[in-house]
Parts: structure tokens; C-alpha cells; sequence
């Protein structure tokens, strides 16, 4: 929706300015504080203008609103005139001897606080004052989706396309490389967001029994989500028994070169590995059980070396704000990217490497409604309505469902407990350590298809290799990085143990992104809703913003 009018660049025209903007304003259902401060900033605005337009101007006022987010522009042909300059050179004035200049200095500070969203232009003669009235809260989900949307029509339309040639080149040299770009650039920020994240939690206990209480309760609601998550893979399965004999020829050829990576699943091994030889390779390998045992250390010694405490607090607070705004810098990129990936997909798949093993994906995604609807009454129980919980968190799962990567995912993650309501000592911890220990959509994953692949090659399972499976996918999802493609190569080391053939990876490989995607959004969704327990026993939830 879009007005303009246009009204004389003098007093009179100011006024009227004001008028056409309350009227506009009233009508897109903007009232209370958020007109009051509107009108008044298209005011001084054009107030400004004036004093600095051609004679006989005039001041045009453009109102517009898209999807929730209302913006006014004006615009008028003059000398320059900047309403963001010389803001502090008021000093102390006497304000009844202030010249025009210092009445414009006045204008820019009233401005100034009445809007966030001032920008200025003076280009060609004109000068133009943009000012954001309402932004939706929903315009990064709106954009998210249109990618989504927008990725899948043109992913399709280029398969079916008779230029292959074209949509090969145009994946090599675009899709994949933008997508690369922007995971490498989210893996950048991994460790030290993880790393300084943790250790300026750390710093606000002043008690270490309650860091170990509260980290207590996120390690023991992690262990109980995952071991019922491998109970609705199982049950998943059981009921609507997926797989069926195929073909041969469509197994992928270099299934071989998956299944050749190992991965090492000794519980003695993992425990011994959490201490690094060396305080500079974690941070390199992104391996975050290390990262998490030199923040614990490091947050921990911060806290009791005398004088310089506040100083070394200090400094890792700032380290942790810089690294979270790199962060935040990055993920506003992110509908350019979950176009290229969701169309790269596509291209790279094909709708028969889909089709194939429909079966066996949606009884996984049934898996993973039952999740939801297990993590919605553990917060029931908690003493919360779950509703507001869905309800904020549902853009937030179409962000990290493109990113496949739950370590990738943790700014984003932190932000949605932000708005939540939870303390950031609560999620601070809870975050990071979820995107190791807790992987529920990669335990109801190996669930479903380790045993729709063996019914498939028609490999049987009994009581006690049951019993074993469990156990390793335990193992597994906790030792699992949180990383694209991790869910791919625990699958083969599971397939191995239970003595299915290696060609086996070859049917999922295909669609193993779109899996991943799911897999990344599930495990999130179980850390933010951990995370909310917490809070709401550490008395750490603020419940009316929970509730808004």
C-alpha cells in the first residue's frame, strides 16, 4: 500500500505535512506512542526541509507499507540539509540565543529520539529524510519463506529445462559457491561465539553451585530427550514399517567414498578427547567439546584472580558482543543463501533420488512431529503454555532449517531465546552444549532409516542387535559434530555394525541435505525448549515476554 502527497515547503506546508501523515498512519491501524512519534518526526522533518528548500518548493511525502513494516519518505529540492549532523554541539547554549543552525542541531536530536530508523540523502538537489514508522516482526521469516519458495520454483524449473548445460554451470559457479560462502563465513564465527559466549556466562556466577545446578539440569533434560527420541524413531518405524526391495541400479556409485570415513564411537575416547593438547586447535577444528571445556576453565579462573577479574570479565563481555554482531551481520545474508541451497539441491537430486525413498522420509518427519509434540509437554509439565513457545520459535526453525548445521546455528539459537524471554545465563550454556550432546532429530534419523535400510536389503534385526543399535545411536548423536553431512557418516558406521552393505548409504545420499535440514531444525527446536525449562526452574524466564 502506497501514498503521496505533496504539500508547500513553508510553515503552513509543515503542518499540513503532519496531517497527511497522522491521517495515512490512522488508517494503516499505526496509534498510541508509535503515531505520536511518527507525526512528530515527519514534523521536524519537513520543518527542516522547509528552512532549507527553493523557493515556491515543494515536499513530497511518500507512505508506504509492505508485510507489517510502514516507512514515510520526504522529500524536498534545496540546499543539503543533513538532520543527523552536529547532533552533540548544543553544549550548553542558552536556548532562547540559538541561531537557525542551532534550531536545526535541536530538530536532528529530537529526531534522533523519536526514530531509529532515520536516513538521509541529498542527491541531485533533493534532498530525501527516510524514517521506518513500524517494522514487522515477521519481515525476516517473510523473506525466509520467499526464498524458500522461490529456491524450489526455479530449482525445478531448471531441472526441467533442456539447457542442462546452463543449470550444471549455474550451480557450479553461483549456487554452490554463494552457499559455501555463507556456511563457511557462519563456521567462522562458530568457536569464538561458543568459546567467549560460554566463558561470559561463566562470570556471572558468583556461586559455582549454582553453575553446576543449572548445568546439571540442561546435561540431564538432554540425556532424557535423546533416549526418547531414539524411542519415536524406533516406534516410528515399527508402526508404518517403511522400505521395500530396489532396484540396483539406483544405488549411488561412490557410496564407497562415505562409508570409507570413520567415526569413532568409544564412550572412553570421547571423554578422554574433551581435553585438548592445546589451547589454539579447538578453536581451529571447531571442535566443540573442547571449546566447551577451555570455557569452563577460563570462566571459571576469570573469576578469581584478584584485581584484574573485572578487567579479564570486561574484555570477554566485549569479545562475546563483538563476535554476536559479526554473527548478526552475516545471518541478514541469509535469504540469498537458502535460495542458492534449496535450489543447488534440487539440481543436484533431481525429484527421482526424492521419490525413491518417500516412504522411509516421511515416517522420519513423522518422527519428528512426535518430537514436537514431546518437547510441547515437557514444557506443558514445566508449568508453561507451549503455545507462545511454538508461536516465536517457528521463524526461527525456518532459519536453521537451511542451514543443516546445529553448530552453524547457535547465534541464531541464542537470539531466539533472547526473544523468548530467557536469561542469557541460561541459554549462554544450554546452547552451546545442545549442539554436541543434543541431537534428537539425528537419533529418530538413525532410528528410521538404519532399520528401513536393513529391511530393505532384507538384513534381520533381533532382540540383542535392537539393544546394540540403541546404544550406539546414543553414542552417536552426542559424538556427532553438529556439522552438514555428520548425519550421513554416523548412518554408514551404524549400517556397518549391523552388517548391512555399504551400497546401502547410496539410496539416502541423494537427499541427505534436505534430511539434514530437518535433522538441524529438530535438534534446535529440542535446545531452545530445554533451554526454556531451565529458565522457567531457575526462576531465569521473564514470562511476560515469554507470553507477548
Amino acid at each position: 500500500m502506497k501514498l503521496t502527497e505533496k504539500a508547500e515547503a513553508n510553515d503552513r506546508g509543515t503542518a499540513q505535512a503532519a496531517e497527511i501523515a497522522e491521517k495515512a498512519l490512522k488508517e494503516r491501524g499505526i496509534k498510541g506512542k508509535e503515531l505520536m512519534r511518527a507525526v512528530l518526526a515527519v514534523e521536524e522533518s519537513a520543518g527542516g526541509m522547509a528552512a532549507h528548500a527553493e523557493k515556491d518548493g515543494k515536499i513530497t511525502i511518500r507512505i508506504r507499507s509492505f508485510l507489517g513494516t510502514t516507512t514515510i519518505e520526504l522529500l524536498s529540492r534545496g540546499e543539503e540539509y543533513n538532520p543527523t549532523e552536529n547532533i552533540g554541539q548544543v553544549g550548553n547554549a542558552d536556548i532562547d540565543e540559538l541561531s537557525d543552525a542551532g534550531q536545526d542541531i535541536l530538530r536532528s536530536i529530537l529526531l534522533r529520539s523519536l526514530t531509529d530508523g532515520l536516513k538521509y540523502r541529498h542527491r541531485g538537489g533533493v534532498n530525501l529524510i527516510h524514517l521506518t514508522v513500524t517494522r514487522s516482526k515477521r519481515a525476516f521469516l517473510y523473506q525466509t519463506l520467499g526464498a524458500l519458495a522461490l529456491g524450489v520454483i526455479v530449482g525445478l524449473l531448471l531441472t526441467a529445462s533442456p539447457a542442462q548445460g546452463f543449470a550444471d554451470l549455474l550451480n557450479t559457479y553461483l549456487l554452490i559457491p554463494v552457499k559455501t560462502m555463507y556456511m563457511n563465513a557462519l563456521k567462522m564465527v562458530v568457536a569464538p561465539v561458543v568459546f567467549f559466549s560460554i566463558v561470559s556466562c561463566i562470570v556471572q556466577f558468583s556461586d559455582l553451585t549454582e553453575l553446576g545446578r543449572i548445568g546439571g539440569r540442561v546435561i540431564s533434560l538432554y540425556l532424557l530427550t535423546t533416549c526418547i527420541a531414539v524411542a519415536v524413531g524406533l516406534g516410528a518405524f515399527y508402526i508404518f514399517q517403511p522400505g521395500s526391495p530396489l532396484s540396483s541400479d539406483m544405488v549411488i556409485a561412490s557410496a564407497e567414498s562415505i562409508t570409507s570415513k570413520t567415526m569413532d564411537v568409544s564412550i572412553k575416547d570421547t571423554i578422554v578427547d574433551i581435553v585438548p593438547s592445546n589451547f589454539i586447535q579447538p578453536f581451529l577444528n571447531a571442535d566443540m567439546l573442547q571449546l566447551i571445556f577451555l570455557a569452563v576453565i577460563c570462566g571459571v579462573a576469570a573469576g578469581s584472580i584478584g584485581r584484574y577479574s573485572n578487567l579479564v570479565k570486561d574484555i570477554f563481555g566485549a569479545f562475546n558482543d563483538l563476535f554476536l554482531k559479526v554473527t548478526t551481520i552475516i545471518i541478514s545474508t541469509m535469504p540469498v543463501a537458502i535460495f542458492c541451497s534449496i535450489c543447488s539441491m534440487l539440481l543436484k537430486t533431481g525429484l527421482d533420488a526424492l521419490v525413491s525413498v518417500l516412504s522411509v522420509f516421511g515416517v522420519f518427519l513423522f518422527g519428528l512431529v512426535g518430537m514436537m509434540l514431546v518437547y510441547c509437554l515437557l514444557i506443558l509439565l514445566s508449568g508453561l503454555n507451549p503455545i507462545p513457545f511454538v508461536r516465536k520459535y517457528a521463524a526461527t526453525m525456518l532459519q536453521v532449517f537451511s542451514m543443516a548445521s546445529s553448530n552453524a546455528a547457535i547465534p541464531v539459537n541464542m537470539d531466539s531465546c533472547n526473544k523468548l524471554g530467557i536469561s542469557k545465563k541460561i541459554y549462554s550454556l544450554s546452547k552451546p552444549l545442545g549442539a554436541t550432546l543434543n541431537m534428537d532429530g539425528t537419533c529418530v534419523h538413525l532410528a528410521v532409516f538404519s532399520l528401513a535400510l536393513a529391511k530393505i536389503y532384507e538384513v534381520p534385526v533381533s532382540g540383542g542387535a535392537l539393544t546394540s543399535i540403541i546404544l550406539s545411536i546414543i553414542v552417536l548423536s552426542m559424538g556427532a559434530p553438529g556439522v552438514a553431512g555428520a548425519g550421513l557418516i554416523c548412518l554408514s558406521v551404524l549400517l556397518t555394525q549391523m552388517g548391512v552393505p555399504v551400497e546401502a548409504i547410496g539410496l539416502v545420499m541423494g537427499i541427505d541435505p534436505l534430511i539434514g535440514m530437518f535433522r538441524c531444525m529438530s535438534n534446535c527446536l529440542g535446545d531452545a525448549a530445554v533451554s526454556t525449562i531451565v529458565a522457567k526452574k531457575e526462576n531465569a524466564l521473564d514470562i511476560e515476554m515469554y507470553r507477548g
